[in-house]
């Protein structure tokens, strides 16, 4: 088991038994500009303490894993140029290096496992690319096989989301809808997917995750948050900039792990910066949940 660094608030709150919520880094080294990514990651985690849990971001610095940052190591990750964006099949380069890097939602659930860390908050995670014969995040297969309950707006709207949804059911992943019975779709609030799961509450969130737990099976729930209404983006709109940024990324040759910030960036300048509000919107509004849930389960 490789050596995990804790910050001193988790170790509190770890010796305390206290409730705790992972976060991931990758928001802030590879999705925002500064200071606008440092200021996200401190509302972040200013969100899961108003809400009663302890936040632990993850991340490597010079290689060392840290659950849990301090305001210099935040720093590090929102100014650095050499941060790098660290999967599952990255972290033993990158710690073997000592480099930097900043974790995406499916290394953030391997260390948030190996800290005993349950609940994690991210946007939306990874799923199946579109006209892609074999392109499928790693964030599918990490749910499919580590036991943490992932708080997010739905799939990233770039993705093909049914090829997505087929994926998560043979892989035997729950996809719980908060106050909601269709997939949430990331920038709007309907994708026009049914879910099999719907919750109303935060403690049936809680009793759903404590069975599964009891019952011994190691997959990881899926719970998706809808965006708040009042920055839900159109759908015929995010639609639009989808498609046209899709189209920009083929003319282009972006392809691997370039094209969801490159997606991302280029929907961004398409929608005059609505749906950058609307992306940090549902990003706190996920670390709050995801804090109500953690508590619950303690």
């Amino acid at each position: 088991m490789p050596t995990l660094n804790y910050s001193p608030s988790v170790q509190t709150a770890k010796a305390a038994n206290g409730a705790l919520v992972a976060l991931e880094s990758t928001v802030i080294s590879h999705g925002l500009p500064y200071p606008q990514n440092l200021t996200l990651a401190q509302e972040m985690e200013a969100v899961v303490t108003e809400n009663g849990a302890t936040p632990a971001t993850i991340a490597l610095i010079d290689g060392e894993i840290q659950i849990g940052l301090d305001a210099a190591n935040l720093n590090t990750l929102a100014t650095a140029d050499d941060v790098v964006k660290v999967s599952r099949r990255d972290v033993a380069a990158v710690v073997a290096r000592k480099r930097h890097g900043a974790t995406t939602v499916a290394s953030t659930m391997l260390f948030a496992h190996m800290a005993e860390i349950g609940v994690f908050a991210t946007g939306g995670i990874g799923g199946v690319h579109r006209d892609s014969n074999w392109d499928v995040s790693a964030d599918l297969i990490e749910l499919a096989q580590t036991p943490v309950v992932v708080v997010c707006a739905g799939a990233k709207s770039i993705l093909d989301l049914p090829a997505t949804m087929e994926v998560l059911e043979t892989y035997g992943v729950p996809v719980i809808g908060y106050q909601t019975d269709e997939l949430p779709a990331f920038f709007t609030r309907e994708s026009g997917i049914g879910l099999q799961i719907r919750a109303d509450s935060i403690q049936d969130i809680a009793d759903i995750v404590q069975t599964q737990r009891t019952l011994g099976l190691k997959s990881g729930i899926l719970v998706t948050v809808p965006v708040p209404e009042d920055v839900a983006m159109d759908k015929k709109d995010a639609d639009a900039a989808v498609e046209e940024a899709m189209a920009a990324a083929v003319a282009q040759g972006i392809h691997g792990k370039a094209l969801t910030p490159f997606l991302l960036q280029k929907i961004g300048k398409l929608t005059g910066g609505e749906s950058v509000e609307t992306n940090l919107a549902f990003l706190k509004q996920n670390a709050a949940v995801a804090a109500q849930i953690a508590v619950a389960l303690q």
